[in-house]
């Protein structure tokens, strides 16, 4: 496991993906299409299992938009909603919402102890690798790593993503098989505390 995560780490350092290439006003005029889903600046989802875009990592957010767009990353809800955007277009919208304010939730105060071991410690029996690891101890993510913010995403949204690396349903983007090997050696019980966990930290 840490030698798969070191040839990931070492990997995303090589790629020739522009870090920091969008113009956040430029994003923002495009932004609007997506405030119906995703709310206001991106922090506030209609519904939990929408994910926040709010300071995520710029890099990051392009690499998923490139990968919607592409079609590499099936989300229904995102179909065709990309496809009259430029390469730079997505850049903007990336630079634009790694700078709106990310809101912080609650987690569950009776999964706060499992949901804080997994993060900081993860589980040596089943060889499950800390997410503080790539995510750090806060879950601010490693922006030129490509490593997303976690701390206050929705715990329905995380407990959703654990469970389509889990079955191998979200499979695109440098860090997937990463995921995918860590979330097949989670229990439902321990997605549940882990992202309940994660939609309060802060």
């Amino acid at each position: 496991m840490k030698k798969l995560i070191a040839g990931v780490v070492l990997g995303v350092s090589l790629t020739a993906t522009v870090y920091g290439a969008g113009d956040p006003a430029a994003g923002e005029a495009n932004a609007a299409v997506c405030a119906g889903c995703h709310g206001q600046g991106g922090s506030a989802p209609i519904m939990p299992v929408y994910p926040k875009l709010s300071d995520l990592g710029e890099k990051y957010l392009y690499q998923q938009l490139a990968l919607i767009k592409s079609g590499d990353r099936a989300i229904a809800e995102m179909t065709g909603i990309l496809d009259n955007m430029s390469d730079q277009d997505l850049q903007d919208l990336a630079a634009y919402f790694d700078q709106q304010e990310m809101t912080i939730g609650k987690a569950n105060s009776e999964l706060v102890e499992a949901g804080r071991s997994l993060y900081r410690g993860g589980n040596l029996a089943s060889d499950i690798a800390a997410c503080a690891a790539c995510h750090s101890p806060s879950g601010k993510g490693n922006g030129p790593a490509s490593y997303p913010r976690l701390s206050g995403q929705s715990a329905e949204y995380v407990q959703k993503q654990l469970m389509a690396y889990r079955q191998g349903e979200r499979d695109a983007g440098a860090q997937s098989q990463v995921m995918m090997d860590i979330a097949a050696r989670l229990t439902d019980s321990e997605i549940e505390a882990v992202s309940s966990y994660i939609s309060g930290l802060h």
